[in-house]
């Protein structure tokens, strides 16, 4: 209740936020190819200009940076939905948002478990309100929304185990909410693509709870070894996710804090015999040929530093970097859908994944945006205007889901 105070009485500084961040704009890279430049530059001076004043706030000690973005991003409350049943409750004491269509169904309808993006630090239920309602609506799913425990003040594995949870407890009570056992599927996009990609490896084995049909993973991402793929050097600059931001936020979501996030950037984080072990699944030789064309900067050999790999060894846990799983629990796997963007760091982790997947014989339907950008999907129907390629890419999910 005091934030909305806040926000009157800090205007005119609020004006010299939004002023700074149009000034300092032509820093950043929008390329020409993205689907609505002039729109993304606008959500990006909402967005510099939200966390400048956040700045501000925090250095008056009047609330966090973090708390006032969460606060923004919040976005408005949405009426009633003709069409949803939609409610409150808590699954295993995590609190969780239930839509459920109000038309009669012939037969058990599928169940989706929805995990939210927003880098383990940022989302909740209302955030992606519309996203949930337009899948549950046109895909005529039960869909459960999951608010997992947010970082900093709730570390790796919170978010997991709150997502995992959840899942179990939804397995567990189908028929309530009379969901078909055999057509339940985990979603996510972002951070959320991480945590369903890695409850999906857990269940992989469990002979105690249906099998999920599917995962669907939007823009994941899969690993922290590497911020250095092609991806994160062609996209470094190109909003809503800069590399920086990338690993910045993975360390914020392990440890609660962002302390080396320069060395982590460097590569000196993994020792040289993990770095090689890995390099089966985590390298740029693994990326098709057509994603370097827009240039590729050499990785400078940099040297490990023992004492930042003590702080960050857990990066090599599966349930963190799902990339990292063995063959024995990937092939596994569930039929999955994985969307990537053009412009957007995050973009080879999903390919990476993809070539995984198929290498073990899991079933793959991959679509990619060429003009798509990260957080494209949540902005589909945003503060009054639309990024076409983000509805694109969410009704290409809702015909995945339709086919199983």
């Amino acid at each position: 209740a005091l934030l909305p105070a806040l926000l009157l009485l800090l205007l005119p500084l609020a004006a010299l936020a939004a002023a700074a961040v149009l000034l300092g704009l032509p820093g950043y890279d929008i390329p020409p190819g993205v689907n609505q430049p002039a729109k993304l530059r606008l959500v990006l001076t909402v967005l510099l200009g939200t966390a400048a004043l956040g700045r501000i706030l925090e250095k008056t000690g009047l609330c966090s940076q973090i708390t006032f973005g969460r606060y923004v991003r919040q976005g408005r409350k949405l009426g009633l939905d003709p069409k949803l049943f939609i409610q409150d409750l808590q699954f295993n004491e995590v609190p969780v948002r239930v839509y459920q269509p109000k038309a009669t169904s012939d037969g058990p309808r599928r169940g989706i478990l929805f995990f939210h993006g927003g880098g383990w630090v940022f989302g909740s239920l209302d955030t992606y309100e519309k996203v949930c309602r337009y899948l549950s609506r046109e895909s005529d799913s039960v869909v459960v929304s999951v608010q997992y425990r947010l970082a900093p003040e709730h570390k790796y594995p919170a978010a997991y185990e709150d997502c995992l949870n959840a899942t179990q407890h939804f397995l567990q009570h189908l028929e309530h909410y009379g969901v078909d056992p055999a057509r339940v599927t985990v979603c996510g996009d972002s951070a959320g693509g991480n945590l369903a990609a890695a409850v999906s490896q857990t269940l992989a084995g469990r002979s105690d709870l249906p099998r999920l049909r599917a995962q669907i993973l939007i823009y994941p991402g899969l690993q922290a070894l590497d911020f250095n793929l092609p991806s994160y050097h062609q996209n470094r600059g190109v909003p809503l996710l800069f590399r920086e931001r990338a690993a910045f936020f993975a360390l914020l979501y392990l440890n609660g804090d962002a302390l080396h996030m320069q060395e982590v950037l460097e590569g000196s984080h993994i020792p040289p015999d993990m770095r090689l072990k890995y390099r089966k699944w985590v390298s740029p030789d693994n990326i098709p040929e057509e994603f370097k064309v827009r240039g590729v900067k050499p990785l400078r050999p940099t040297d490990f530093i023992a004492e930042v790999y003590e702080t960050v060894k857990r990066f090599c846990e599966p349930n963190l970097c799902p990339l990292l799983a063995e063959d024995s629990v990937v092939h596994q796997l569930p039929e999955s859908f994985i969307l990537t963007c053009e412009y957007d760091v995050l973009r080879d982790d999903g390919l990476l994944y993809k070539k995984r997947l198929e290498d073990n014989g899991v079933r793959v339907t991959w679509y990619h945006l060429e003009d798509g950008f990260h957080g494209i999907i949540s902005l589909y129907d945003y503060c009054g205007f639309s990024f076409p390629s983000g509805k694109r890419g969410l009704d290409r999910v809702v015909n995945f889901l339709k086919s199983l």
